[in-house]
C-alpha cells in the first residue's frame, strides 16, 4: 500500500521518482482536492538536453496524467548566470543569442510528453527572462536579497563542496540560487504554481524558494525532489562510452538512442521500465520476473517503448527492426547510421584510424588505435587488427557502402558522397 492518496504522489511514489519531500501530508492533501501547477526548471547549456533530463521530463509527464498542471520553464535568465551546484568548476558563460537558439531547440522535444495550451490541466513553457533580465538590481536587492542568510548558503551541500575543495565560487554563482529561489515565487504569484521538482542535487535551492516564498507573502510552497540516478556499475545517466545520449533528433538518431537502452545493465531493467516508460505496473512486474536469456526480450521492449515517447512509435519500431536485421541475421539495413565520405577521399585511401574517428566510434586516432588492438573492429564484418590499414574503394560492397563496426553493437555505414 501506498502512503499517498492522490494519484500523482502515488504513482511517482510506487515507480520510485521520490526521494524528498517538504511536507508529505501537505502536498498529498493539496494533490487530492484541487488541480495543482508544479515546474521543473531547465538550463540551456546545449541545444539539446540529455537522457539524464527525462527523470524530471517524465515527472511533468506523470503530473499532467493525473489531472494537473505542469509549467516547464527554460532557465534564459538564470542560463546567463550557471548553476554551480555540484560542478567542479565555474560554466563557461554563454552569449544570449545562443542561450536563445539552445532554448529553441530544447523545446522541440517536450512536446512528445507534455500536452501545451491555455486550459487549466494544459502544461505551460515559460522563460524565466521574461521577469529576471529586467530586473533592477538595487531594488532586487533590497526586497529579495534581505531575505537570505549568507550563513544558511554557505552550508548548502553544493556549496560546501566547492569550498572544500578549495575551488573559487564567484559571486556570481552564488546569486543563482537567489535567482532560482525568487522563479519559484514569480511563478507562484504569476501561475499559482505550488510545487517546484528537481534532482536531489538540487533541494536546498528549492527550500531556499519555499522560505522566500513564506517572508514574500505567497500561499504554502512545496518541495519533492527524485534521486539522482545512475546505472548499476556506477555510470552517470545520459552519457554513453561515445559521449551525451542528446534527445534532439538531428544530435542523436532514433536508432542510436534505442540503442543505448537496449544496452541497460540486466541489474537497471525493472527500475528503468517504472521510471522512463508508461507501462502498467503490473506488466511491468511480469517483466520484471522474467529471467536468464528472456532478460534480452525485456530490454527490447524497454528500449522500444522509451524510443517510442520520444521519437514516435513508427521510429521505435524501424529501431528494433534495424537492430534485428543487423544483430540476428546478420544482415545489412539501411536504417542504420551512416557517414558520408567524398568518393575523392575513397579513391585516394582513407587511413583505418581516421575513418573510425571520422565515422564517431572514436574521439582520437589514440582511443581508435586501442580498438584495433583490442580486436573491436570490422570492415564489412571482417576483422581488422593493423591499424596502418588504409581504407579505400576497393572495400565498397554490392550495396554501396562500406559497413565499419565497433564491436557487437555499434555499426555505421560509411557511404560515398
Amino acid at each position: 500500500m501506498s502512503r499517498f492518496k492522490s494519484d500523482f504522489l502515488r504513482t511517482l511514489d510506487e515507480r520510485g521518482f521520490i526521494h524528498q519531500v517538504s511536507d508529505e501530508t501537505g502536498l498529498d492533501e493539496l494533490f487530492s482536492k484541487e488541480i495543482v501547477t508544479g515546474y521543473i526548471g531547465f538550463d540551456p547549456t546545449a541545444p539539446s538536453l540529455h537522457a539524464g533530463s527525462l527523470i524530471q521530463i517524465m515527472m511533468l509527464h506523470w503530473m499532467q496524467k493525473t489531472g494537473h498542471r505542469p509549467i516547464s520553464l527554460m532557465g534564459g535568465g538564470t542560463g546567463m548566470v550557471g548553476d554551480p551546484s555540484f560542478k567542479d568548476e565555474a560554466r563557461q558563460l554563454m552569449t544570449i543569442d545562443t542561450i536563445e537558439d539552445n532554448i529553441a531547440s530544447i523545446k522541440r522535444v517536450f512536446s512528445n510528453y507534455l500536452a501545451y495550451g491555455e486550459g487549466p490541466r494544459q502544461a505551460l513553457m515559460i522563460n524565466n527572462a521574461d521577469w529576471l533580465r529586467n530586473l533592477n538590481y538595487l531594488e532586487f536587492l533590497r526586497d529579495v536579497g534581505r531575505h537570505f542568510s549568507v550563513n544558511r548558503m554557505l552550508s548548502f551541500e553544493s556549496v560546501k563542496t566547492r569550498l572544500d575543495r578549495e575551488q573559487s565560487l564567484s559571486f556570481l554563482e552564488f546569486n543563482y540560487m537567489i535567482l532560482q529561489a525568487y522563479d519559484f515565487v514569480e511563478l507562484a504569484k504569476r501561475t499559482g504554481c505550488r510545487l517546484q521538482m528537481g534532482g536531489s542535487d538540487q533541494w536546498g535551492n528549492i527550500v531556499n524558494g519555499i522560505d522566500l516564498g513564506h517572508r514574500m507573502g505567497t500561499q504554502q510552497l512545496f518541495a519533492l525532489t527524485s534521486p539522482l540516478l545512475t546505472t548499476s556499475s556506477g555510470a552517470k545517466m545520459g552519457k554513453s562510452a561515445t559521449g551525451a545520449i542528446w534527445l534532439n533528433p538531428d544530435m542523436l538518431s532514433a536508432y542510436d538512442f534505442w540503442q543505448y537502452w537496449r544496452n541497460t545493465e540486466d541489474a537497471d531493467v525493472p527500475r528503468f521500465l517504472k521510471l522512463y516508460t508508461t507501462l502498467p505496473m503490473d506488466e511491468i512486474a511480469r517483466l520484471s520476473a522474467l529471467g536468464g536469456s528472456e532478460i534480452n526480450e525485456v530490454k527490447k521492449i524497454l528500449a522500444t517503448e522509451v524510443t517510442a515517447m520520444l521519437h514516435g512509435r513508427p521510429a521505435a519500431e524501424q529501431a528494433a527492426e534495424t537492430a534485428r536485421k543487423t544483430f540476428e541475421e546478420g544482415g545489412l539495413s539501411d536504417n542504420l547510421p551512416s557517414v558520408e565520405v567524398p568518393t575523392a577521399d575513397l579513391e585516394a585511401g582513407i587511413g583505418l584510424l581516421s575513418l573510425i574517428v571520422r565515422a564517431g566510434l572514436a574521439g582520437s586516432n589514440g582511443e581508435a588505435r586501442r580498438h584495433v588492438q583490442g580486436g573491436a573492429v570490422r570492415i564489412n564484418d571482417q576483422a581488422v587488427s593493423d591499424e596502418r590499414l588504409t581504407i579505400g574503394t576497393g572495400e565498397i560492397t554490392g550495396d554501396g557502402v562500406i559497413k565499419l563496426s565497433l564491436g557487437k553493437k555499434k555499426h555505421i555505414l560509411v557511404r560515398p558522397a
